[in-house]
């Protein structure tokens, strides 16, 4: 699936600031925010539309039956059969739809949905033997046309949680008891796919994450816990002191920076130096992702005067330091670019702000930092702006 380009937000705005008799320079700020979805060998995958089959935890062609004490979030659906059984004693979240019309639609889609995978070229043929490996986003076939697992199986989103895994068994899928579809780095059930030419069965006290699209029955073992969806299209779904909750996407999140619009350095006399705190800076990460490390930057334009001619001051002139941060949170480390005034840095170059590494998940940081300006001698006075760039990624 191709990762969406880098959104990137501007705001620029006029410099304002009190009038200084011999020299008055402010400092506009530019914030830019880089998000940009590591890159997958496999960025070309799509998810697969369910369209109302999307509203069912469980949906077959027969029957429906539950043994025990099932939990079930999401719809329970059954056409062009009528039976649903079990239910009480097992508990449903949702809707019980025996062959009307919400059934009959969300089995048209899930047929829809079926062939769509079906359709789909294979970007990988792999073991049948899922368990034991690391799977990253892509279409994958197997070697003998049967997929299984037995122990854990990783599903590796890259921190694109975007990214869908497809797998296709042209026969059977199966897994044994206390398997386990484990996901890491932004994976998300709701991108997970196993299509089944003919049966799914699925071991004693597993976990199992994804939807399963199977051409005819699914049997859920004892204990199971599915995140995602239990579909089939011609036969019966069997189970048994289940918990099958439907998956759902997590709402996209965002690496985001915030510094003030405007900030007056001061003024004074060529030859002198101007030095003040810009006002706080915020990095927030509510990606939610594993090692969600960022680095944010600063750089500084020249400070020019308005009109004509323009008089300039030197980006070199100006030196930064962030200083330590205000506030934070998250279970890394936060790391200042410069700690102290005296680890300040020139803003002719790009320079790093602040760090975070080491860190699952949300996180922010706030920081005061200090732009301090040296006036050369042949300065003319006047009214002298610059733009300083914040950004994060």
């Amino acid at each position: 699936m191709a990762s969406p380009g880098p959104a990137i937000t501007r705001r620029t705005l006029p410099a304002m600031g009190r009038f200084a008799a011999v020299l008055l320079l402010i400092a506009a700020t530019t914030v830019l925010i880089d998000v940009a979805a590591p890159q997958s060998a496999r960025a070309e995958t799509v998810t697969v539309p369910l369209g109302t089959a999307a509203d069912f935890a469980v949906l077959a062609g027969t029957t429906v039956t539950s043994t025990g004490l099932s939990v079930i979030t999401g719809d329970i659906g059954v056409s062009p059969g009528t039976a649903v059984t079990g239910f009480p004693p097992g508990q449903i979240n949702g809707a019980i739809h025996s062959n009307d019309g919400p059934a009959v639609q969300a089995k048209a889609d899930l047929a829809v949905a079926y062939n769509n995978v079906a359709a789909r070229p294979t970007t990988d043929i792999i073991s049948g033997g899922l368990g034991g490996t690391t799977v990253t986003t892509g279409v994958y076939g197997s070697v003998n046309g049967t997929f299984g697992i037995t122990g854990t199986v990783t599903l590796d989103a890259e921190g694109d949680p975007n990214a869908v895994f497809i797998f296709k068994a042209t026969s059977t899928f199966i897994t044994a008891a206390d398997s386990v579809v484990n996901l890491i780095n932004g994976a998300q059930s709701c991108n997970v796919f196993w299509q089944v030419g003919s049966s799914a069965t699925f071991g004693a006290n597993s976990i199992l994450r994804g939807d399963v699209l199977a051409f005819t029955s699914i049997t859920v073992g004892a204990g199971l816990l599915v995140d995602g969806r239990t579909l089939a299209l011609n036969g019966a779904v069997t189970m048994d002191t289940d918990t099958i909750t439907r998956s759902t996407c997590a709402q996209p999140r965002e690496l985001s920076i915030s510094a003030p619009t405007a900030a007056d350095l001061g003024g004074a006399a060529p030859g002198g130096t101007v030095s003040a705190q810009l006002g706080p800076v915020t990095v927030e990460d509510r990606r939610g992702i594993e090692d969600a490390n960022w680095i944010a930057t600063v750089v500084a334009t020249d400070f020019v005067t308005s009109g004509s001619p323009v008089r300039t001051v030197g980006r070199s002139n100006a030196s930064y330091w962030s200083g330590p941060a205000t506030s934070t949170i998250g279970d890394g480390t936060f790391t200042s670019g410069q700690p102290t005034a005296q680890d300040a840095q020139t803003l002719d170059l790009q320079r790093t702000a602040f760090t975070y590494t080491g860190g699952r998940g949300t996180s922010s940081a706030t920081w005061d930092p200090v732009v301090t300006v040296q006036i050369p001698l042949a300065t003319v006075a006047g009214v002298y702006s610059c733009t300083l760039t914040f950004s994060v990624a």
